[in-house]
């Protein structure tokens, strides 16, 4: 089977390690041109991809209108990894972040945004401790060390989940409960320098899982995010920047299979991860060949089905996988296509009913804005 490779363009992983060097921190390289600035703020729109903002310009005219370029986010495209890309300025094979869901040695399968075992069992803080699951300093760590203030603003739910602590911990926390405030906390830090701000905003990804990206309540929530953009642009000082990311794109699934009621799919797997657009499969002793031959059977016309060796050699999972990350990838590998999704609807119940998805390597789930506004 072919399978695909990422894109010669840059990742999501490059945007905070360029943000810190403009913000004079030598020990960072800066890759993606941005000017040199006294105070910035990385905002990431969950959810948001390049495709649907072009698609859907007309509801977001000032995120439009901003000088932009297209990012890659890696593999898998899902949230967990790209705050982890945000977080460490490395790819997935290094922070270790592979998905939605995916198996930790000793402890089982995580949820990686719950942190409990998955699906639904009991809190894994103690088997799986968020700084040994994710170990690698920091980019708010890093940008303390160089004297830089690093400021997190979020929801204020978010402050102790042990997500914020693998991935973000070392920036002072910022909590907030609507637009309002999070416009207001990103100006406020912004009149601090030097200081680095990231800002994160969920609700576009929750009306897209809901309602499917593009539809109506999809695109009167852009609305709402382009006026976000707008508050915090108008008011932005000379010598601010401020740099709109997404951590992925979407797809509407209308074609899956139910992997629970398919046997033939469950034949020789002792655990099964990821999420309905990239799983993770890990097979009992000796099962990895039939497993594969199963899955390719069944679905390899609807999806990328390969080997954790083969998905690692095309670069899914980046440049380099760490010895600690290997054993967290499936021992197969199985990415969706077009508008194919791969669902539990025993295990998952919540999941599998979701309309809008993402996780896997089509441009509609990879590729997501770089939009830049300097302060005047």
């Amino acid at each position: 089977m072919d399978l695909p490779s990422p894109e010669n363009r840059p990742h999501l992983a490059q945007v905070v390690p360029s943000v810190l060097a403009a913000l004079g921190a030598r020990e960072f390289p800066e890759t993606l041109g941005i000017q040199p600035v006294a105070a910035a703020c990385v905002l990431l729109i969950d959810g948001l991809g390049s495709e649907l903002l072009d698609t859907y310009a007309a509801d977001a005219p000032v995120l439009s209108q901003l000088s932009r370029t297209s990012l890659q986010v890696g593999y898998p495209a899902t949230t967990a990894a790209g705050l982890a890309a945000i977080g460490t300025g490395v790819e997935s094979g290094e922070h270790g972040m592979a998905g939605y869901t995916f198996e930790v040695p000793g402890a089982g399968v995580l949820n990686a945004l719950r942190w409990c075992a998955h699906p639904g069992g009991p809190d894994l803080r103690e088997q799986a401790p968020p700084e040994g699951v994710q170990p690698l300093p920091t980019t708010f760590e890093r940008a303390t060390e160089a004297g830089i203030k690093a400021s997190v603003v979020s929801e204020a739910q978010f402050r102790d989940s042990a997500l914020t602590h693998a991935v973000q911990r070392g920036g002072r926390y910022v909590g907030v409960h609507a637009l309002g405030d999070l416009a207001a906390s990103v100006l406020a830090v912004l009149e601090e320098s030097p200081s680095f701000c990231y800002a994160y905003h969920s609700q576009l990804d929750q009306i897209g899982h809901l309602y499917g990206p593009g539809t109506l309540a999809w695109r009167m929530q852009l609305r709402q995010v382009d006026r976000l953009v707008e508050s915090i642009v108008d008011a932005l000082s000379p010598g601010r920047l401020l740099a709109v990311v997404a951590d992925h794109g979407m797809v509407a699934v209308d074609d899956t299979v139910d992997l629970d009621a398919t046997p033939e799919l469950l034949d020789g797997v002792r655990a099964l991860a990821g999420e309905a657009r990239a799983r993770h499969v890990y097979t009992e002793n000796g099962a990895t060949d039939s497993v594969l031959a199963a899955w390719r059977a069944k679905i390899g016309d609807r999806a990328w089905v390969a080997t954790r060796e083969e998905a690692i050699a095309a670069g899914w999972f980046g440049s380099k996988v760490s010895d600690h990350v290997r054993p967290r990838l499936g021992d197969v590998v199985a990415a969706a296509r077009d508008r194919f999704g791969m669902v539990r609807r025993t295990a998952e119940p919540m999941e599998s009913s979701l309309i809008g998805q993402h996780g896997s390597l089509t441009k509609a789930e990879q590729l997501v804005p770089l939009a830049l506004a300097y302060g005047r």
